[in-house]
């Protein structure tokens, strides 16, 4: 449930931040577009889970937002394999068609992900993507990035367990950044934060913003949520954007929450912490992500691909 809407915007350069209860009356006002990053406790209602992710939507929309991030599992979070196929959707269910209804009214641009989406040849192979959707301000689908990298992980000592690979499709390929309003967005979802390959190759294609809506377990997010996040913006030199879930979804399943915003130097601009649901503001200053590449102008550094392989022998 929706227990409080927070936002934290940044005020001047040595990162001091405000904090305020949203009333209905405050809107952010900045000469830089604002994005909005929001934590949410989705579980199997999927009914209420749309009431969730809708009112953030709507509250991010009224403070000043144009575009709105949505964490991994906005749709649900199933109990179990059983019912995590069965709640899924095409992209043309209720789910999807809701969220582009809702983008529509308000205006705002949309990151969705990961969706439960249904794969091919469902009611014969009953597998699903892990989809991540962009909406624009009408509502259309602008980009679909499917999951590449899938959590196949078993660590007993710290109670983590999960076989993604047994009910979902790796995705083939990576897209291509979003022009958005606020900067060209490269997507991924939560596992991809691992693989540098990912981020690199869309920083290759213009991504100035990166996105990881995330459902991280707590001992993973405990150990490197924030370190993978803050390193996957100094190698890239990008705004990273990191919508979570977050505490329990069912008696099985808890996740670390910590939504964060990092800068292009690496800066923590806003971490929504371990308990509430609710949602930052964040200015997204090109300006700033251009002079930090041009004052550290890492990827002019970076070899030829030859040179990263040459300890590769036949």
């Amino acid at each position: 449930m929706l227990v409080s809407c927070v936002f934290r915007f940044h005020r001047c350069s040595i990162c001091h931040f405000s904090r305020i209860s949203f009333t209905g009356q405050n809107r952010m006002s900045s000469s830089h577009p604002v994005a909005a990053l929001c934590q949410m406790t989705a579980t199997p209602d999927k009914e209420a889970n749309f009431a969730t992710g809708a009112r953030l939507v709507e509250e991010a929309q009224a403070a000043g937002a144009s575009m709105v991030f949505l964490p991994e599992g906005f749709d649900y979070i199933g109990s179990n394999l059983k019912q995590t196929l069965q709640l899924s959707e095409t992209l043309s269910g209720e789910t999807i068609t809701r969220y582009s209804e809702l983008a529509r009214k308000l205006g705002v641009w949309l990151s969705l992900g990961g969706f439960h989406e249904r794969g091919e040849n469902w009611e014969t192979k009953k597998r699903i993507y892990n989809s991540h959707i962009i909406l624009n301000d009408q509502g259309d689908i602008v980009s679909v990035y499917r999951k590449g990298h899938l959590f196949d992980v078993e660590l007993a000592e710290k109670g983590v367990s999960l076989k993604e690979s047994s009910f979902t499709n790796p995705g083939t390929t990576l897209v291509p950044p979003v022009q958005t309003p606020i900067g060209k967005v490269g997507l991924a979802v939560c596992y991809d934060l691992r693989f540098p390959e990912h981020s690199l190759a869309l920083l290759k294609h213009g991504a100035e913003i990166l996105t990881y809506p995330s459902a991280f377990t707590v001992a993973t997010g405990t150990a490197h949520w924030e370190v993978l996040l803050r390193a996957r913006a100094v190698e890239t030199q990008c705004y990273v954007l990191a919508a979570a879930q977050v505490g329990p979804h069912h008696p099985k399943r808890s996740s670390y929450g910590h939504a964060l915003a990092v800068d292009p130097w690496g800066t923590v601009l806003s971490d929504l912490g371990p308990a509430d649901s609710g949602l930052a503001l964040v200015e997204v200053d090109l300006q700033k992500l251009r002079d930090t590449r041009r004052d550290m102008p890492v990827q002019q550094h970076r070899r030829e691909a030859e040179y990263y392989r040459s300890l590769d022998t036949d």
